[in-house]
């Protein structure tokens, strides 16, 4: 049975999406999104100004990981959109293993950004191991594995009990396309 022309240009597009995105998000650097591009463009003259902008680039970080964690990892999990045999199964993952890569990359830099405010630090440190064990949960998501999804909910769930513990309470804020793809 000969596939449609169309499908396979749209799961050709999918795929070098899926793959520019990880690229870009996957290069080590923890440059700021656009969101904490103004803030990070500032020049704090004084300790406490330091503190205070750590702080708000790691709510901006973390928010954004936990906006793509919710809307492209949780929601569809919580759907059964990664169960075989389920339509629009393919798509729902690649977002997934694409806003996976995003998140882990915004959760090095939140946590990165945690440890300019002592308070923050002592909050997230003992996070750090949960967060580099999101690693090669993109990948496992991209092959279909449901408890990568709640292992991803549980470590923004505690990175945000962690902020607001430390003063600094995150709130989900859903990346764009274009920040979602690296661009």
């Amino acid at each position: 049975m000969p596939v449609p022309i169309r499908r396979l240009v749209v799961a050709l597009t999918l795929c070098c999406t899926l793959l520019a995105g990880a690229t870009a998000c996957g290069t080590g650097t923890d440059d700021a999104t656009q969101d904490t591009a103004a803030v990070a463009a500032a020049s704090p003259s004084s300790s406490p100004e330091k503190q205070k902008l750590a702080k708000t680039r790691f709510v901006a970080n973390a928010g954004l990981a936990a906006g793509a964690t919710y809307q492209w990892i949780v929601k569809p999990w919580k759907a059964g959109k990664f169960k075989k045999g389920t339509k629009g199964r393919t798509f729902a993952l690649i977002k997934a293993g694409l806003a996976g890569t995003f998140a882990y990359n915004r959760l090095k830099a939140a946590s990165k950004n945690a440890k300019g405010d002592p308070t923050l630090s002592k909050a997230v440190a003992p996070l750090t191991a949960g967060i580099d064990a999101l690693k090669d949960l993109p990948s496992k998501l991209r092959k279909g594995d449901g408890d990568a999804a709640s292992s991803f909910d549980d470590v923004i769930n505690k990175v945000k009990d962690a902020g607001k513990s430390a003063g600094a309470e995150v709130k989900d804020k859903v990346p764009s396309a274009s920040q979602l793809s690296g661009g």
